[in-house]
Order: structure tokens, then C-alpha cells, then sequence
């Protein structure tokens, strides 16, 4: 095994024998690894409070390019501390961490690693976890290759006098092409187009309100159930906290 230092973040975590992890990392050079946290169950392991889920940083281990790597320490960049604090966002965060691992799983562009780690820096700042959410669930689209057409009607092209969105046509429709499809908001559609091609980097200010991010949240769910045949067990967990938050 060869000594490496490899920017990353813990997605998922399992117990393993009495005392130890093992650690699913998201890593910004080598994708998805599995690495073996020894001994981080116990009270006084140095390893305990970096052997967990969303701990950011540059993490030493023994590298194995086919098996477990082994966790040595790690430098961390990020704890997201703000995040857990906070039960709305770590719900929203937790889904990201489920949805993330899933989407890499499908596409393992290294462009990924960059925006998960955006949009969590976003949330952790304060920003409005489910916007946030948002805006990384219409950038996965294309590369779970189930993007939307947010440049022109879905049917005809026509860029112009776009009325709606339609889970059924996979984006915009125009009036000619609208038949007896559900009308959302403008202000939701044009949010849509400006969540797909924002720099999360870049956002200062999200002011919306409630009823356009329902709006924009419900067709996500939509979509993502009707196209990307992902599963997560966290989503459940999500919108009963979402029901009990009013959100």
C-alpha cells in the first residue's frame, strides 16, 4: 500500500466490528473510496470526531487502489458545523450526502465533487437549505442524463412565449405547444432556468417566496421520481421534517 494525502468528504458511514468504521469518501482526485476508520469507536481514538458523515478535509490514509484504504488522520478543512446545529439543514444536507454518492455512482465526473462541496459551504452560511438543494438537483440532471430543456419549448424550440415547465416533455413548453398541462408560476420557471446555469460560488442573496420554492421543490420531486430511478432513504425522513417545519 502507498501513503496518500487525498482531498474529501465522508458520505456514509458503517460500523464495523466492536470499535471501527468503514468510511464511504468522496474524493475530489479518485472518486468514491472505501476507507477503514480502526479503532474510531472508542472514546480516546484520535480518529473518533473525523469518522463521520460530511467531515471535510484532506484525509491520510494507506491507499488501496482495489479494497479498503486505511485511515490514518485527517486535516480537516470543514466540519459544517452550522449545518448540524440546525435540524432543517442537516435533513437538506443529509439528503445531498445520499444524493450525491448516488448520482456519482451514474457519472463519475470529477465536477461533481466541486458542486457538492458549493452547496453545502452555501448551506452552512446560512442560505436557505432547500433552495440550495434545489439548485444542486437540476445541475445532477445532466449527469444522471435526464437534463431539461430550458432553452426553448421541449416540443417545437420556440424560445419564445415559454407558459410552462412539464415533467411529461422533460422542460419548457411554449403556448402553442401547451394542451392540458399544469401551469406553473413564471416566476418558479424562471427561477428553474437561473437555478440550472447559476455559480453556486457566486450567489449572495436568495429572496423568494415560500410559495415559489414549494412550487419549484414539488416539480423536482416530480421529475426525479418519474426519470431518475434513484432511491434514497432519506427523502421520507426529509418531508416529514419538511410537514412538521411547514416547508
Amino acid at each position: 500500500m502507498e501513503i496518500k494525502k487525498l482531498e474529501g468528504i465522508i458520505l456514509s458511514e458503517t460500523n464495523y466490528s466492536e470499535s471501527s468504521k468503514i468510511l464511504n469518501v468522496l474524493t475530489k482526485d479518485y472518486g468514491i473510496i472505501g476507507v477503514m476508520s480502526k479503532g474510531c469507536r472508542k472514546i480516546k481514538s484520535p480518529l473518533r470526531s473525523t469518522s463521520s458523515k460530511m467531515v471535510y478535509g484532506m484525509f491520510n490514509l494507506y491507499y488501496r487502489n482495489n479494497g479498503l484504504s486505511t485511515l490514518t488522520s485527517v486535516d480537516v478543512i470543514d466540519n459544517f458545523n452550522n449545518i448540524k446545529k440546525d435540524i432543517m439543514a442537516i435533513s437538506y444536507a443529509s439528503f445531498l450526502l445520499e444524493l450525491t454518492e448516488q448520482v456519482y455512482k451514474q457519472n463519475n465526473n470529477k465536477e461533481i465533487f466541486a458542486l457538492f462541496i458549493s452547496g453545502l459551504k452555501k448551506i452552512d452560511n446560512g442560505f436557505n437549505p432547500v433552495v440550495i438543494t434545489n439548485i444542486l438537483e437540476l445541475k445532477y440532471l445532466d449527469y444522471l442524463g435526464i437534463g431539461l430543456q430550458l432553452d426553448g419549448c421541449s416540443i417545437c424550440g420556440n424560445s419564445e412565449d415559454i407558459v410552462t415547465i412539464s415533467v411529461k416533455h422533460g422542460g419548457y413548453l411554449c403556448k402553442d405547444c401547451f394542451n392540458d398541462n399544469k401551469i406553473v408560476n413564471k416566476k418558479a420557471i424562471e427561477l428553474i432556468r437561473m437555478f440550472y446555469y447559476v455559480d453556486i460560488d457566486k450567489i449572495t442573496k436568495l429572496d423568494l417566496h415560500y410559495d415559489t420554492i414549494k412550487e419549484i421543490d414539488d416539480f423536482l420531486e416530480e421529475y426525479y421520481d418519474e426519470y431518475s430511478g434513484l432511491y434514497l432513504k432519506s427523502k421520507q425522513f426529509l418531508k416529514n421534517v419538511a410537514k412538521v417545519i411547514n416547508i
